[in-house]
């Protein structure tokens, strides 16, 4: 855990005694042992090495890491320098531009770091994977830990912006504290397969900056 924040080590300090976590960690001992993995053990803990508790701004949810090679940074979405992007990326970026009505183009990289850095906290439910074997690390443990970083995140902030993006990310609600003034917004998934549906055309983007504006704080450079 040493890559952690400590201020997230000093909020999950009690999870990691509990014996879902010293299971889990005992599972992907074996799994990083006998398989390949993603994303490098090194980066499993990166959303939150990159995004402080005290700069935290807004949470977007995952699902599970990208199971293809060289594509899983550790942060949900985001893929490192160099590496094609991911068709929900893509639209991702399609999305920003069109929110903040930006020239039509790609960034040069896929890595979303410089938003992690902003206050971004680019969480999955489920930090790693096996490869080429999507959801393969479901009810390892990792739901358990995740969750309580929304938990932790609702009770003990204010004015948090939620991006729930997809129904998997959508049934998180429950663990979101209403009484906290927490901006939640819910659309259909990046996916090829459902960005139609809501998510291009949502602005949330935008609408996540003028919230941040209207509470005082700084804005995300998203582009």
């Amino acid at each position: 855990m040493q890559n952690t924040n400590f201020d997230w080590n000093f909020l999950l300090k009690d999870e990691y005694h509990k014996p879902y976590f010293i299971k889990l960690l005992k599972t992907l001992k074996i799994e990083y042992h006998h398989f390949i993995c993603f994303p490098k053990q090194e980066n499993i803990f990166s959303c939150l090495k990159y995004c402080s508790f005290q700069k935290l701004k807004v949470v977007i949810l995952g699902q599970d890491p990208y199971y293809k090679d060289h594509q899983a940074d550790g942060l949900c979405f985001s893929v490192s320098d160099g590496i094609p992007f991911p068709p929900s990326l893509k639209n991702i970026f399609i999305e920003v531009n069109h929110s903040l009505n930006l020239e039509k183009k790609f960034p040069y990289s896929g890595s979303l770091i410089h938003w992690a850095k902003q206050g971004v906290l680019l969480l999955n439910s489920i930090l790693t994977v096996r490869k080429g074997v999507p959801m393969s690390h479901k009810n390892i443990g990792w739901e358990f830990f995740t969750d309580q970083i929304i938990r932790t995140v609702s009770n003990r902030k204010q004015n948090i912006v939620f991006l729930l993006w997809g129904k998997y990310a959508q049934k998180k609600i429950s663990l979101i504290n209403f009484l906290h003034n927490h901006y939640v917004l819910q659309t259909s998934h990046p996916s090829p397969f459902s960005a139609h549906m809501g998510f291009l055309g949502s602005k949330h983007f935008k609408k996540t900056n003028d919230f941040l504006k209207r509470i005082g704080k700084k804005t995300i450079f998203w582009h």
